[in-house]
């Protein structure tokens, strides 16, 4: 929380495409709702960085975007993507150089069963889904180190290298040892040592030597294939994962799947030092077959959001954020057509915004 009576918090808000610009408003009015509840406020700017302006401009954001966001307390991200720009253009356009110009190389996305929402995984509750997957957010798989070669010809090939440090691995797991301590259940890392004979067991020396410090911590590390089965047959069995890049971004998704689907998760990617400004996500895309119709599942954005006003340090506003959803699901009273209902977006937001002043009356 800031110091003193100050309690406004500047947030760069970018919509992005599709319905990442539907959700992304109706989370600011959910948001604005809490605000006003909990006594402090979020002063906006948006910023059109998505497809649309690399349509017209030939760039996703301008020159000097990462400067303009220096600026701000936090930055809220809609979903990003149109069928016109390659999704490594967008992505390396956009998301990928705010996160690494921040330090942002934590990505936290909590997988939670809420009660009300039916998981794929049969007779499973919401008491056996309650995990989150960490992952690293900053190197690993996704490095730019590589290229294609002889291109166009018979022996044309592919090279992509794999940067792990020591500093990156120490930090992530550290991360993770700390969330599981509020937790107060255990760690278990993704890795495919058995395979991939160099980076791996470089990421399993690492955690340990890390976990060594957490004896209270309960630590199991898991190769990815046999976790990934782990999550579908036995979820009640997983707390906090951590992974590398590319497998903390394959589980989390697996792991919002159980959940229920995209559509319910959210993520943020985290600098936790706070030293630079965080950004909150959902992790759906941009949906552009039901974008403009109004039909869109807000939740996800809305909780990003909430996880957005718990590093500002307003985790009491986020608490109601998220009792607001707990009930809206429980009720099933307002549902889009993702959930079987016949709601719009707009419908699930002004029901949120009434919750949300209904969980304040009750906490």
């Amino acid at each position: 929380m800031k110091a003193g009576e100050d309690r406004s918090y500047r947030i760069a808000s970018i919509p992005g495409d599709g319905i990442g610009v539907e959700v992304t408003a109706v989370a600011r009015k959910v948001l604005d709702a809490t605000a006003t509840l909990g006594g402090f406020s979020l002063e906006w700017t948006t910023l059109d960085w998505s497809c649309a302006r690399y349509l017209e401009t030939g760039s996703m954001m301008p020159d000097d975007g990462i400067q303009t966001l220096s600026g701000f307390d936090s930055i809220f991200l809609g979903a990003v993507g149109h069928p016109s720009v390659p999704d490594h253009v967008s992505l390396w356009g956009l998301l990928i150089p705010i996160r690494r110009a921040f330090q942002q190389y934590v990505n936290l996305r909590p997988a939670r069963l809420f009660a009300g929402v039916t998981s794929p995984l049969r007779d499973r509750g919401p008491e056996d889904i309650d995990m989150v997957i960490v992952r690293e957010n900053s190197e690993g798989e996704y490095s730019q180190i590589g290229g294609r070669h002889n291109v166009g010809t018979p022996a044309e090939f592919a090279v992509q290298e794999s940067v792990f440090t020591r500093q990156g691995i120490e930090r992530i797991v550290r991360f993770a040892f700390d969330l599981a301590r509020t937790r107060g259940r255990s760690v278990v890392a993704a890795t495919k040592s058995n395979g991939i004979v160099h980076t791996m067991p470089f990421w399993d020396e690492v955690a340990q030597s890390v976990a060594d410090e957490y004896a209270d911590v309960r630590y199991e590390r898991a190769h990815i294939d046999a976790l990934a089965a782990r999550m579908v047959l036995a979820p009640h069995s997983i707390d906090v994962v951590v992974g590398s890049n590319l497998f903390g971004d394959i589980l989390s998704d697996l792991a919002a799947a159980i959940c229920g689907g995209l559509g319910f998760a959210p993520s943020g990617n985290v600098n936790p030092s706070s030293e630079f400004p965080s950004m909150f996500e959902s992790v759906h895309g941009s949906a552009p077959d039901i974008a403009g119709r109004g039909i869109a599942n807000p939740v996800a954005q809305v909780l990003s959001g909430a996880m957005m006003l718990r590093h500002l340090g307003e985790g009491a506003s986020a608490d109601r954020i998220d009792r607001a959803v707990e009930t809206l699901f429980s009720d099933a009273k307002v549902r889009t057509p993702d959930r079987g209902g016949a709601d719009g977006t707009d419908a699930v937001g002004d029901e949120l915004v009434r919750l949300v002043g209904l969980a304040d009356s009750a906490a």
